[in-house]
């Protein structure tokens, strides 16, 4: 049996450097800052869709980092998670290897589309699949999603890939995400915003802020200036889609301390809603829509004070997929 070229298979994907999924432009990197960079060089939210005739099973060839036996990413489960619709059938724990052949059996009798959310913590790179027993095909294309954001989007203390926001909207609304979440970044990059505008689109979400509050500090008003830039730059590229901005959720440390200069999160979160608002009666942009962020989730849902846990981010998938639904409709 012959191996199949994984491209066509591949979602999730906004650019491909020598083969391999990456989530900044490979040729502009230079522009960016070296954590966005770095963040940009995991694979977070590629995945493999396919559809299976008779096919017991799917092998999927790949090649990953090895871990070193003191790095802390050897305990993370290098696991290969096979949904169908928006539905966990099952688990196939691996090993990460310079090359080798995971096999993950599917469900018989069963049709339709299946996804394999690979491990992303040692940036694996499909090389081949195949069906075994039958055929395999790549899945039907879907409206493409870009999703923007820090850590939050990037699905930190999610438990599985799948279960972060955007995967889990995405699966919701039938949508092709393309997670470009930056842990630690996602600060209002003017850069990124130009790379966006760049790659194709069905509707764009725009999720940042809370790096605002630290990290690299800002005002209320130069982020409220940030944030007019940055769609302004989208909207170059991508005049008519939806374009919706999910402010800051809850951070109870952040939202009425004061950073360097002076601004609370609070704020902060007040200086990105209001710029949205603005930009979309100046310019009459019916497809610019605000979700605030602030009462999308509570203390209990939060993992560690700053990222949801799983509850906290099917709650915002949820809020999420409300107003994209009308908007995609």
């Amino acid at each position: 049996m012959s191996w199949h070229d994984p491209r066509p298979f591949l979602r999730g994907v906004a650019w491909l450097d020598e083969g391999r999924a990456v989530r900044a432009n490979p040729s502009d990197l230079g522009r960016l800052p070296w954590d966005t960079a770095q963040r940009a060089a995991l694979p977070i939210g590629v995945r493999l869709e396919f559809t299976a005739e008779g096919a017991h099973a799917v092998q999927i060839r790949y090649r990953a980092s090895v871990p070193r036996a003191a790095d802390a990413l050897r305990a993370v489960a290098h696991c290969f998670a096979l949904w169908h619709g928006d539905s966990l059938v099952s688990e196939t724990i691996a090993e990460p290897a310079e090359e080798t052949v995971v096999t993950v059996a599917l469900p018989a009798g069963v049709r339709g589309r299946f996804i394999v959310h690979p491990p992303e913590a040692q940036s694996p790179m499909i090389l081949g699949l195949r069906g075994i027993g039958g055929s395999i095909a790549p899945a039907p294309p879907q409206p493409r999603w870009l999703v923007h954001g820090d850590s939050i989007t990037e699905g930190w203390w999610s438990t599985r890939p799948a279960h972060s926001w955007p995967a889990t909207a995405g699966r919701t609304l039938g949508l092709d995400t393309v997670n470009l979440g930056y842990a630690g970044a996602a600060r209002g990059e003017l850069a990124t915003a130009e790379q966006l505008s760049a790659l194709p689109a069905d509707a764009i979400t725009l999720a940042f802020g809370t790096n605002c509050w630290t990290g690299v500090p800002c005002s209320a008003p130069l982020l409220y200036e940030t944030v007019r830039a940055f769609l302004k730059l989208v909207r170059q590229g991508h005049p008519q889609i939806p374009l919706l901005v999910l402010s800051p959720v809850l951070r109870p440390q952040a939202e009425q301390t004061p950073n360097r200069l002076g601004a609370t999160l609070a704020e902060l979160r007040t200086a990105i809603e209001r710029a949205v608002l603005d930009s979309a009666e100046a310019t009459g942009d019916g497809q610019l829509a605000l979700l605030p962020g602030r009462g999308l989730i509570g203390p209990s849902r939060l993992a560690d004070g700053v990222h949801p846990n799983d509850e906290g981010h099917a709650a915002m998938a949820a809020a999420v997929a409300d107003v994209l639904r009308t908007k995609l409709s």
